[in-house]
C-alpha cells in the first residue's frame, strides 16, 4: 500500500511541476559568443582566421570575401573600425552576405595590394578567388581606402560585391 501511495504521489508531483511551467514556443535567435578575431570590427560577426580559410568559406558558401587590412596603432584604422562596428546596416550585410577577414599584416598574395600596401584598405574577393579590383573607394591614389565619412560608399560596395556575384556567376 505504501508503494502505491508513493507512486501516486510521485506522479502527482511530476504532473503538477510540469503544469506550473508555461511552454515556450517562441523561437529564440541564437546569441553568438563574441570573438577576439573581430579586433573590434564587429564582435557578433564570424571572422575567418586566415586568408586561406576565408577563401575556403567564400567558395563553399558562394559569398564574396571582404578583407580589411588595418593596424592597431593607426588612427585612420581606429576611426574606420569605430564606424564599421557601429553601423548596423554594414554589420548586417557583413553578417548575412559576406565572409569577413581582418588582417594586421600583409599576405603573400600580391593581388591583395594592387595599388600598394597601406591601411586601412578593404578589398573584395569573389568565390572564384578573383580580386574585385573594380570595387574601389573614392580616392585615386589609394583606391581601396575608406574613411569614416565613406560608410555609405562602403555599404554600397558591399552590396555591389554581392549583386555582381549573383549576376556574373
Amino acid at each position: 500500500m505504501a508503494k502505491v501511495l508513493l507512486s501516486v504521489f510521485l506522479v502527482l508531483v511530476a504532473v503538477s511541476s510540469s503544469l506550473g511551467k508555461p511552454e515556450k514556443n517562441t523561437v529564440k535567435k541564437e546569441k553568438r559568443i563574441p570573438q577576439t578575431l573581430s579586433r573590434g570590427w564587429g564582435d557578433q560577426l564570424i571572422w575567418a582566421q586566415t586568408y586561406e580559410e576565408a577563401l575556403f568559406w567564400a567558395r563553399k558558401g558562394n559569398k564574396p570575401l571582404m578583407v580589411i587590412f588595418h593596424l592597431e596603432d593607426c588612427p585612420h584604422s581606429q576611426s574606420m573600425k569605430k564606424v564599421f562596428a557601429e553601423d548596423k546596416e554594414i554589420q548586417r550585410v557583413a553578417d548575412e552576405d559576406m565572409i569577413v577577414l581582418n588582417l594586421m599584416y600583409e599576405t603573400t598574395d600580391k593581388h591583395l595590394s594592387p595599388d600598394g600596401q597601406y591601411v586601412p584598405r578593404i578589398i573584395f574577393v569573389d568565390p572564384s578567388m578573383t580580386v574585385r579590383a573594380d570595387i574601389t573607394g573614392r580616392y585615386a591614389n589609394r583606391m581601396y581606402a575608406y574613411e569614416p565619412t565613406d560608410a555609405k560608399l562602403l555599404l554600397s560596395n558591399m552590396q555591389k560585391a554581392k549583386k555582381l556575384l549573383k549576376t556574373e556567376l
